[in-house]
């Protein structure tokens, strides 16, 4: 049993049960959530692109089981481990979007190939794909997609010669299955300007294009190609190259996000469902507050947390530490007193949730479910 089950089961369905949670605790407000899902999955029917959603943000089964349930094919998953977590959610439809190499991890993905119906993993290198179909031989064929590097040097082949001589090798290997490829930008999701980011993304893009090309001349046109994120996700919609959309965030909105132009309007186009109740714990200096949840309750790698209850307008946050978090009223104004609640909001969303076993399902003031973060830590 998590400590969450613990403490809080016993709240679920009390009305005003959130005021009673030991905090800080991970919160996630589930009218705002499901707007989101909603939101996204409307958006995608009227462009005519599938979504596959990216669960390394939520790690959760009950979210993507939502998500599924509004349209989406299935889920992406980071790492091997995170897909293991779905699975064993029953989630199927889920890519690994990290490349699997050790022989270890092939084996376990070997094993997961078997007990799901529908699997896909990227490959960038040949000597994995040789090592995978080893791997298969004799096996479930392996559903493999080939990742395409956008200029980051993370991971992807390097080149469009690259990708055309890594498909071939694939599609020489009985025990693999080409279905496509992934180009994904991941530094230009949060470029704050629209205009700057669809102008980068629209060069990116045509050189995407240009790969596609090249395997189309070859007779490889791909059946997938996947990618994309919540800060692209319109601007990539409408050049229509992806099949399918890996969009994260937009379930939960952090900070970072927010204050990105998502579709050229300059307002948020999605809600900031992913929260974290403190409380106060010391009051003793005008002005200022301390909560209890500083650098282990949160990512903290984009700064200190924004506020969206609890306080007077224009207060700020400092860390004060391992534990604690001030809140600083503006000049004049009046912090929270001593055992009051604060809620914020996180700034990076997908390290916050790894840092916590549960979310409390809230509707308004009311605990209404806990769900696990059944990937928290599956990273290997």
């Amino acid at each position: 049993m998590s400590d969450a089950e613990r403490l809080h089961r016993a709240l679920v369905g009390q009305q005003g049960s959130r005021r009673s949670l030991n905090t800080p605790a991970l919160v996630v407000d589930l009218d705002r959530l499901e707007r989101n899902i909603a939101a996204m999955a409307a958006f995608a029917r009227e462009k005519g692109v599938k979504l596959r959603p990216h669960a390394k943000t939520h790690k959760s089964p009950d979210v993507a089981r939502r998500q599924i349930a509004a349209g989406a094919l299935g889920s992406c998953c980071a790492k091997l481990g995170e897909a293991e977590a779905l699975a064993e959610g029953g989630i199927e439809g889920l890519l690994i979007t990290s490349p699997v190499v050790t022989p270890q991890a092939i084996a376990r993905l070997i094993a997961l190939n078997e007990r799901m119906s529908e699997l896909m993993v990227v490959v960038d290198h040949p000597a994995n794909a040789e090592a995978l179909a080893q791997a298969a031989a004799g096996a479930k064929r392996l559903k493999v997609v080939v990742d395409i590097d956008p200029g980051i040097h993370r991971t992807g082949v390097a080149s469009p010669e690259a990708a055309l001589a890594l498909v071939r090798r694939i599609t020489s290997l009985p025990a693999l299955d080409w279905r496509g490829v992934q180009f994904y930008c991941g530094r230009h999701q949060h470029i704050v300007d629209y205009a700057d980011r669809r102008t980068q993304i629209e060069e990116r893009t045509t050189y995407l294009r240009g790969i596609l090309d090249l395997l189309a001349t070859a007779g490889l046109r791909p059946a997938i190609v996947t990618g994309s994120g919540t800060g692209t996700h319109r601007i990539d919609a409408e050049l229509g190259i992806f099949t399918e959309l890996q969009v994260g965030s937009y379930v939960f909105m952090d900070h970072d996000y927010n204050v990105c132009d998502i579709d050229g309007a300059g307002r948020p186009v999605y809600e900031q469902a992913l929260q974290i109740d403190a409380s106060v714990v010391s009051a003793n200096t005008p002005g200022l507050a301390t909560v209890d949840a500083g650098l282990k309750a949160m990512a903290t790698e984009k700064g200190p947390p924004q506020i969206l209850a609890g306080a007077a307008a224009g207060s700020t946050t400092r860390f004060m530490g391992d534990e604690h978090l001030a809140v600083i009223a503006p000049e004049g104004g009046v912090a929270p007193a001593l055992g009051e609640r604060v809620v914020l909001v996180p700034p990076h969303c997908d390290p916050t949730v790894n840092l916590y076993d549960a979310f409390h399902v809230v509707r308004g003031d009311t605990l209404v479910d806990i769900w696990p973060v059944a990937a928290r830590g599956r990273s290997r």
